[in-house]
């Protein structure tokens, strides 16, 4: 299967500025500068969460669609509380659920439960 013209220009593309172009998506340099990463993978993540149509014109407006929705989202929020990767999510609490009886076993003398 041969690429599409979409297809060829999107391999063209390597920054987060070059696909706002692209698309011709209005943004603040401000944002995408502090950015630029975090709206990448939103997108990234968007786009693979989607069925995309066949069609070429559809798939262009549902590119454009999914990264204006990445890139809004982090005019409204920041990458700490998007926490679009891992290791934003390292320092979390973590639950753990140990069942009593196998605390008493641990421990000398402990009475049963």
């Amino acid at each position: 299967m041969s690429e599409s013209e979409l297809d060829l220009d999107l391999d063209e593309l390597s920054s987060a500025e070059d696909f706002l172009d692209y698309f011709e998506i209005p943004y603040e340099a401000k944002v995408v500068h502090v950015n630029r990463l975090h709206i990448l993978q939103r997108y990234h993540d968007y786009l693979a969460a989607i069925d995309l149509p066949e069609d070429e014109d559809a798939q262009r407006a549902v590119y454009r669609e999914q990264l204006v929705r990445a890139y809004e989202d982090f005019v409204v929020s920041d990458a700490q509380t998007e926490k679009v990767f891992r290791v934003f999510h390292l320092n979390e609490p973590q639950q753990a659920f140990v069942p009593l009886g196998d605390l008493t076993t641990q421990v000398k003398g402990a009475p049963s439960v």
